[in-house]
Order: structure tokens, then C-alpha cells, then sequence
């Protein structure tokens, strides 16, 4: 027999508990979301656009055959990284003969150069710009097979309603799917600069 104290305080608790669960269902489905998110946007978009980074601005800058930066910004940079880090990007001429190997000895160099400028709040901020259209993509990207789904679904249950619903919501989301490509390369380029800029001026 439970006394009515007990039972007051179990009541209470019973009446909290779908309240708790609910919360931690959806913090663990926002988890999982923004998870799959991160895959999608950083694993996916930047392996097609940049092939593992051998092809991201700021592997692709530091190249001779590049001509972005100034040939004397470029040397400075091959400079200071062969001081400072250890690193000796290849030569022009050895550059030519095998470019794949220079894109990997500069992606290695750019990842220590991060490394060094962890705690610098310009590079933080525009990265978390970079970060936000990478992220806006591949949430569109899984957005976009949503609506598609609500698309159809609704089209044969004969919702006139939610299928527009799901038109208009499958247009928008493929606009920023759309200008991917446009969108990343131009945020990267802003972060590669800032990026070289910043390392230079330690």
C-alpha cells in the first residue's frame, strides 16, 4: 500500500515523465540530424567538389601553376612554411612533373597551418561562415528527398494541400543545392585568404 505522500510524489513524477522523454527524443533526433548533416555537407559535397582536399583553394593557392596569389606572396608562403613547419613545398619545375604530389604535401602544409592559427578570431569567424553554407547545403541535400517524399505521398493520397506544401518546400530547398558549388568555392576562397594572410603575419 503506497502511502498518500508517496503517491503525490509519484503522481507528480508520472505527470513530468512523458514531458523528460519527449525532450530527450527530440534532443537525440536533433543530434542524429545534425550529425547526418555534418556527413553529408562535409563528407560528400567537399569529396565532389574538392577530392579529399587535393583540390580546396587553399591546397590549390599555394601551387606555381596557380596565379591567385602574387609570385611573391607564394614565395614567402613556401618561405615560412619550410621555416616554421618543416615542409618543403616542391619546386615549380618539380611541381610540373607531379602535380598530385604537390597537392598532397600542400594539403598537409595547410592542415599544420591551421593547426597553428587554431585560436585566431578572424580565420574562427570566417570559418564559421564557410561552415554555415557547407552545412546549409547538406541540410538541403536530405531536406530536398523529404519533400520529395511528402511530394509523392500526398500526390496519391490526393492531399491538394501538402503536395503544394511539398512543391514549394522542394524548390527551396533545391535552390542553395543548386548554387552549391558557386556557394562553397566562393566561401572557401574568402577563408583561404584570410587564412595566408593570418599565417604570414605571425
Amino acid at each position: 500500500m503506497i502511502t498518500p505522500f508517496y503517491e503525490d510524489s509519484l503522481k507528480s513524477i508520472y505527470e513530468v515523465l512523458p514531458i523528460i522523454t519527449n525532450f530527450g527524443l527530440s534532443a537525440a533526433v536533433i543530434f542524429l540530424s545534425t550529425q547526418i548533416n555534418r556527413v553529408v555537407s562535409k563528407e560528400i559535397f567537399e569529396h565532389l567538389f574538392f577530392n579529399d582536399e587535393l583540390k580546396m583553394p587553399t591546397t590549390e593557392y599555394l601551387l606555381w601553376i596557380n596565379d591567385y596569389l602574387d609570385t611573391q606572396i607564394k614565395e614567402a608562403l613556401h618561405k615560412k612554411i619550410k621555416e616554421k613547419l618543416g615542409i618543403e613545398l616542391l619546386s615549380e619545375l618539380d611541381e610540373r612533373s607531379n602535380e598530385h604530389r604537390a597537392r598532397k604535401i600542400n594539403a598537409t602544409a595547410v592542415s599544420q597551418i591551421r593547426n597553428k592559427l587554431r585560436d585566431n578570431p578572424l580565420l574562427f569567424q570566417h570559418n564559421i561562415e564557410y561552415g554555415f553554407f557547407r552545412n546549409l547545403i547538406g541540410g538541403s541535400f536530405l531536406a530536398t528527398f523529404i519533400s520529395i517524399f511528402i511530394t509523392v505521398y500526398s500526390y496519391f493520397k490526393g492531399i491538394e494541400l501538402l503536395f503544394a506544401t511539398g512543391i514549394i518546400l522542394l524548390l527551396v530547398y533545391l535552390i542553395p543545392i543548386i548554387l552549391s558549388k558557386f556557394f562553397i568555392k566562393r566561401y572557401g576562397n574568402y577563408y583561404s585568404k584570410i587564412l595566408f594572410e593570418q599565417y604570414l603575419s605571425l
